[in-house]
């Protein structure tokens, strides 16, 4: 039986250069109704970590979360899902330098605008902000990075810098580290602590 995953592979698929023959059945059969253009995974696991713990099953709820692999590629996701596409309705989350992107990829599509929430800088950016260094800190030295993130705090050039920027600085040292903290972060966070770009965006969904 078909299930969002299917549907998630047959779209980045079709995005990629495929037929995407199966996509508008996909939709119809699973009640697809809305998707949500992130720019990678840490963004994804972000998402996907709020929805547990808000108690949403989106998947259920007929919305599609999915990660392009990069901003540069809203336009070709938008188009092919969106009102001019298989008639998706279509939301974003980006960094505030990508919004560019979102912008002319949804006006082409003839999607809402409206519907993309922008981050100060990025979503990293927005949860160390809202946890603080302090505690973001905490969770460093309890999945165990406390030694390398040590080690960047003593390199010369960081002298001085803010802790929030270089914290933001530390999660992208490392291939797989920004996914791992973007679900720590958010398990982390207080009801009331969640960024404002993040909230909209489930409020709208």
């Amino acid at each position: 039986m078909a299930d969002m995953g299917a549907f998630r592979d047959e779209i980045i698929g079709w995005a990629a250069g495929g037929t995407g023959g199966q996509a508008q059945e996909l939709a119809e059969r699973l009640g697809v109704r809305t998707a949500v253009l992130l720019e990678g995974p840490s963004d994804l696991a972000a998402v996907e970590t709020l929805a547990a713990r808000r108690g949403r099953d989106l998947a259920a709820e007929g919305v599609c979360v999915l990660s392009m692999g990069g901003a540069m590629s809203v336009g070709r996701f938008a188009g092919l899902l969106g009102p001019s596409g298989i008639g998706l309705r279509l939301a974003g989350l980006c960094d505030v330098r990508e919004q560019p992107f979102y912008d002319r990829g949804f006006e082409r599509a003839r999607a809402p605008r409206g519907d993309v929430f922008v981050c100060d800088a990025d979503l990293e950016d927005e949860l160390i902000r809202a946890l603080g260094a302090t505690r973001v800190e905490e969770i460093v030295e309890g999945e165990g990075d406390l030694r390398a993130w040590q080690t960047l705090l003593r390199q010369p050039a960081h002298q001085g810098r803010p802790r929030e920027r270089l914290l933001r600085r530390f999660l992208g040292t490392k291939k797989g580290r920004k996914i791992r903290y973007g679900h720590l972060l958010v398990e982390a966070l207080d009801p009331e602590q969640v960024p404002a770009p993040l909230d909209d965006l489930f409020a709208c969904l």
